[in-house]
């Protein structure tokens, strides 16, 4: 069938060097962004000596203006010390209790694993191929333990690293702002980068490094390899569960209470210092956008990989030992990062911004140019890489597939992902027609609102839905369950760009909030605004990213799972497997009904709160005495602990309880309901939220006649504004991007655990 053009010793070098490479950038852009001081000695200047386009020796609004007050920046460096303190304190705290399931959860994969095989150390025959001794089932389990564990630590710490970054630039963008909007653009997209090229080339490099260290033990039984590597993508999404929920808590139990006493009650501005969330708020940013999103993309880029590893072990790439061909989806990645770095100069060095209308063209340009390179590195890597011809397996047969067909199929879940995006973004920024109309219902007060963004939710959902149904039907016609695991990785081949844009957001929201906390000029409040709000409509497009790859990563781990228990059909008409299919389907209502009231919950406590603050402190009004910021945020902290517990039990246990008691039949069942109705809910919610968010954003603004006739702040449209973006705040930062980590997680702790239910599992059943 012929054989690649690249090497087994050029992938052993292309890989890690492409990684190092991501690593290496990341740290540059980190570097960069650290030029700019916040320290009074150095406010105004750094290195003068580069006066070009991203320059630091910028004449500042505060000359122009005749203040140049240092304060300013003592105070900017004050308030963001107060917000990296808390995010840093609610992460320590949130991943002692992680830390603590972590090892019980290693435990339970160790003994459940050993026990197919009564821990024996004999050599057992091969799942695919009788013929042929494999390594024994307590290997399985020792190695299968290791990579949960390495894969666990690896998404803390892509969470953890990207919240300091975020922290860390959010006053510094506010200081640029201070010399232009493009000068700040500049600094909080770098910040985003940072995170994005270390998460991206960290997840390739440990599992690459894993994959290399397991063959020390493994040789060339490809199929024990990597059935053990699935860990760590079950490591990986197991603690973005807990990061996005707990995090998603936490931010919008801040953000719904400093709104709602803050704005609606008392009518003062956002982020104004008198409101005591107003620090909660700012620190909810960053460990639920950023910690939570990171943990999140990096689950499903390492699920992905683990998926399409898995299917090519059992494929001919396994049978004839081709490790370049069978190391293909960690190439597609190799070769995204360098992709995504030529994609980043676009943005920051290539271009440079001069005006607030060109902010969003060039977040959208950054994913258009990202998917037309990717394409043609995805081309290269194909023909380079594969033979012309090759066999991959197909539910007990072997299917014969041509190299161009597999490049199709990455290339449909690319171009799947470029279209998700956009349509998102038309669904939920104000630019648009369906975020207007919503805008425009707030004039007969927050009941219409409520109607025309559930409707836009419910609506948003057909072209994703469909751009998702082909991608899985090219795919799998043409290279089976294979296509559609190389297919979600193409959606996140440009995992480095899609999380600098979505970390953009947050930072730039921090560096509105600490503009009007420190007093600044309502002209920096104006470009930060500007920032923010293009960055919410492409938090909103990662969003769409997150669950449209997760619906495809999910469907490629549910065949692996099903091919590991052996089950030839999945046959929807029999009770076992309907009874499964139906409650899958309820379980995430059930999963949205508990985020949403542990947010209602924690929001409870944190209004009467602030409105006990306000009602208690003297002087706290006039702007006389500082309010007890730090009650805000432990109470944001406790709250946000102790409700993340139930939705993850329901996650995690489910699968567990449903394969020992009711067998693998009805566990696919299970899997596939809850992947039909998930990505559903799940697109509905985030899009639902983001449209009353920039419906908000849109009569504060005022930036059209249209918008002027809905407004100023305080008029009562804008307050019924203001109820439809607090009844979404947990729709699109909670529950609906917890719910792509539903699917993906149930589906691939299955797989882990495919051997013992196969064999131990249906109990209720063998009575």
């Amino acid at each position: 069938m012929g054989s690649a053009l690249l090497s087994d010793l050029g992938t052993e070098i292309v890989i890690p060097v492409c990684a190092v490479i991501g690593i290496v950038f990341s740290l540059v852009q980190w570097f960069l962004v650290s030029r700019v001081k916040v320290s009074t000695e150095h406010a105004a200047s750094s290195p003068t000596s580069n006066n070009g386009k991203n320059g630091y020796n910028d004449s500042l609004i505060e000359e122009e203006e005749g203040i140049n007050d240092h304060n300013v920046v003592a105070k900017c460096a004050d308030i963001q010390n107060a917000i990296s303190e808390g995010a840093t304190s609610f992460l320590f705290t949130e991943y002692q209790y992680v830390g603590i399931f972590m090892v019980a959860f290693a435990v339970l994969i160790f003994l459940f694993l050993g026990s197919v095989e009564g821990f024996s150390t004999r050599s057992q025959p091969c799942t695919y191929d009788k013929e042929k001794l494999c390594k024994p089932a307590l290997a399985n389990a020792i190695f299968s333990t290791l990579s949960f564990l390495l894969g666990a630590i690896t998404s803390v710490l892509s969470g953890f690293l990207g919240m300091k970054i975020a922290t860390y630039a959010n006053a510094r963008t506010t200081l640029e702002a201070r010399k232009g909007v493009g000068k700040a653009f500049i600094v909080a997209f770098r910040s985003g980068a940072v995170m994005g090229f270390l998460l991206a080339a960290n997840g390739l490099l440990v599992l690459y490094i894993t994959i290399n260290l397991f063959k020390l033990y493994y040789g060339d039984d490809w199929e024990g390899l990597f059935e053990a590597i699935t860990g760590y993508g079950l490591g990986g999404s197991s603690m973005a569960l807990f990061g996005r929920v707990g995090g998603g808590i936490y931010t919008k139990a801040a953000d719904v209470g400093a709104d709602l006493v803050g704005k609606v009650e008392r009518n003062i501005p956002e982020d104004d210092p008198r409101n005591p969330a107003v620090i909660a708020d700012n620190v909810g940013d960053n460990v639920g956008d950023i910690a939570g999103m990171g943990s999140d993309l990096f689950g499903s880029y390492a699920e992905s990989s683990c998926a399409a590893l898995v299917v090519a072990s059992i494929s001919s790439f396994g049978l004839t030992h081709d490790f370049t061909a069978m190391c293909y989806p960690l190439l597609i990645s190799s070769v995204g990062i360098l992709v995504c770095l030529i994609t980043t100069l676009f943005a920051t060095d290539f271009f440079e911004i001069k005006a607030v209308k060109e902010i969003e063209p060039a977040l959208k340009n950054q994913l258009i140019i990202s998917t037309v390179l990717m394409t043609v590195g995805i081309a290269i890597v194909t023909w380079t890489c594969l033979p012309s011809s090759f066999t991959i397996f197909n539910f007990g047969t072997q299917k014969v597939v041509k190299n161009w067909q597999l490049f199709l199929c990455v290339c449909v879940g690319l171009w799947a992902g470029l279209i998700i995006g956009f349509v998102t973004e038309y669904y939920t920024s104000n630019a648009y027609r369906p975020v207007q109309d919503v805008a425009d219902s707030c004039r007969t007060g927050a009941a219409t609102n409520v109607i025309f963004g559930l409707a836009l939710g419910y609506k948003s959902v057909i072209i994703p839905i469909f751009a998702i149904a082909i991608s899985i039907f090219v795919s799998f016609t043409f290279a089976a369950m294979y296509g559609i695991a190389v297919a979600a990785l193409g959606m996140l081949s440009t995992i480095a760009t899609g999380l600098a844009i979505d970390a953009y957001g947050p930072i730039s929201d921090n560096a509105g909030g600490i503009a009007e906390m420190a007093g600044m000029s309502h002209r920096i409040r104006e470009r930060t605004d500007a920032l923010d709000a293009a960055g919410n409509t492409t938090a909103a497009i990662g969003k769409g990213f997150a669950i449209g790859s997760a619906a495809l990563v999910s469907l490629a781990l549910f065949g692996a799972f099903v091919s590991r228990a052996e089950i030839s059909t999945v046959d929807v008409l029999t009770p076992k497997v309907f009874i499964g299919l139906i409650v899958g389907a309820m379980l995430p209502y059930w999963f949205s009904a508990m985020t949403m009231k542990s947010v209602g919950s924690a929001a409870l406590k944190m209004v009467e709160e602030v409105r006990r603050q306000f009602n208690t402190i003297p002087g706290l009004m006039e702007g006389h005495t500082k309010p007890d910021y730090a009650n805000c945020v432990k109470i944001s902290t406790d709250a946000s602990i102790k409700e993340m517990i139930p939705p993850g039990a329901l996650v995690m246990l489910t699968p567990l309880i449903v394969g020992i008691f009711f067998g693998v039949e009805t566990l696919s069942g299970v899997l596939a309901g809850s992947l039909v109705s998930g990505v559903q809910i799940a697109i509905s919610a985030s899009n639902t939220g983001g449209a009353w968010d920039n419906a908000k954003k849109y009569i504060e603004a005022g930036a059209s006649e249209h918008a002027r006739t809905l407004g100023p702040k305080g008029s009562e449209p804008h307050k019924a504004a203001v109820i439809g973006d607090t009844i979404g705040d947990p729709l699109k930062d909670t529950s609906g991007p917890s719910l792509n980590i539903l699917i993906k997680l149930m589906a691939v702790e299955s797989l882990v655990f495919a051997p013992f239910f196969a064999t131990h599992g249906g109990l209720l059943f063998k009575i």
